[in-house]
């Protein structure tokens, strides 16, 4: 299902990928394209407290060390997608994984392909694989009108039947589903994740087809950037170790501050609520049992056997090459279940952000000066926990400061 932005609009500011654009007097922010999905970006924050890359979801490729606004940085910190940061999973390059889906459909030649896929996202597989079989992909009228606003080549339709590729929500693609299209004409389901997942029926073919990084393009990216410190956005992920030769040697620019008492307290508060959600999900899990289509297992299971989905082999042919056999792990996405797309203020990234907030206390009445840098590096959520009237007051006044300068 489509999700609309948990934003008001009145706060959205739309800003030029690639320009470089001030804040009030205090912050500049630069986008830069992620190389994810259609309209993901890089913000790279410069200002009094440092230099700040945040990377959010990205793929490295090595076409960003032409990036003018990268191009000798000088990084105090990397907050790095740390998605597929084991250096004992193996990973290839999309264009591989889309010649390995290539393949699984050149083997069933009389059957209908389903692919599953997320709201936003796998849109580059869609258009090769159309090109490559000269076939249109079927979608639903809405996810269409998505692939039109996007300017993608014109291979998608509506009209069932037009073409025998066909595009679905990935929670679509289960044991039922597959019975239940199986019994109209004979059907084989692609998912293109770097995930493991457990397949539960025949006609599954799991692609490790990824949107994030692999283990190695991140060494690539971090040696090549040489920031002060890396920190990991995805909660639980450990990767300091990793990179940890690659880092500059320059003394770090950003205090460690400690967090006001407001901020403190709220997020005591967030923690005590957060202890008792789950016995209410486990108890809202009692009273649904329908199918969950895609089962996601746990990483750390399969270190050793990446390429094995619970008695299920991914086709091997080609997929060790060393030009495509990068090293990584698994990916998520918008509905996924990792903690990243869960961002919080309690995530080790952005929680080592909230550190570097001011100590001055926040003034029911104005917020103190270096109100950027504070802002930048508290976790908006947690600065809106403390009164959601005050913090709008204070967005709005400094907007209007930023706009009568």
């Amino acid at each position: 299902a489509r999700l609309s932005p948990q934003v008001p609009t009145c706060w959205i500011r739309p800003l030029e990928v690639g320009q470089s654009h001030v804040l009030g007097k205090e912050v500049t922010v630069t986008l830069l394209d992620s190389n994810h999905c259609p309209g993901s970006v890089m913000f790279l924050f410069e200002g009094a407290f440092g230099t700040i890359l945040y990377t959010g979801d990205f793929r490295y490729t090595s076409t960003m060390q032409g990036e003018p606004a990268l191009r000798g940085r000088h990084i105090d910190r990397l907050y790095l997608d740390n998605t597929h940061c084991h250096p004992h999973r193996p990973l290839p390059s999309r264009q591989h994984a889309t010649r390995q889906a290539a393949h699984v459909i050149r083997m069933h030649p009389r059957h209908q392909v389903v692919i599953g896929v997320y709201s936003l996202g796998k849109e580059a597989l869609l258009v090769d694989l159309a090109m490559e079989f000269s076939t249109w992909v079927v979608v639903s009228p809405w996810r269409l009108e998505q692939m039109r606003l996007l300017e993608l080549p014109d291979v998608f339709t509506t009209e069932e039947g037009a073409g025998w590729i066909r595009a679905v929500d990935i929670t679509e693609i289960r044991w039922d589903t597959l019975v239940s299209w199986n019994t109209l004409h004979p059907t084989i389901a692609i998912l293109p994740t770097g995930r493991p997942v457990k397949v539960t029926h025949p006609n599954i073919y799991p692609v490790l087809y990824s949107d994030h990084s692999s283990f190695s393009e991140l060494c690539e990216f971090v040696k090549w950037l040489k920031p002060c410190s890396v920190i990991p956005i995805v909660r639980g992920g450990i990767c300091q170790a990793y990179f940890q030769k690659y880092l500059s040697s320059a003394p770090q620019a950003l205090p460690d501050l400690k967090i006001p008492k407001p901020v403190q307290e709220s997020v005591q508060q967030q923690s005590k609520r957060k202890a008792q959600e789950p016995r209410r999900l486990l108890k809202r899990a009692a009273r649904h049992s329908v199918p969950r289509g895609v089962v996601y297992e746990s990483p750390e299971k399969h270190t050793e056997k990446s390429e094995e989905f619970m008695g299920v082999k991914v086709l091997q042919q080609n997929c060790c090459e060393s030009a495509f056999c990068s090293e990584g792990c698994t990916c998520c996405h918008p509905g996924k279940e990792k903690g990243k797309e869960e961002l919080s203020g309690e995530q080790p990234g952005v929680a080592r952000a909230a550190s570097a907030v001011s100590q001055a206390p926040v003034s029911d009445e104005h917020f103190p000066t270096g109100f950027a840098g504070q802002y930048l590096l508290t976790p908006l959520n947690i600065l809106k926990q403390n009164s959601s009237q005050k913090f709008d007051k204070l967005v709005e006044d400094f907007f209007r400061r930023g706009e009568a300068s």
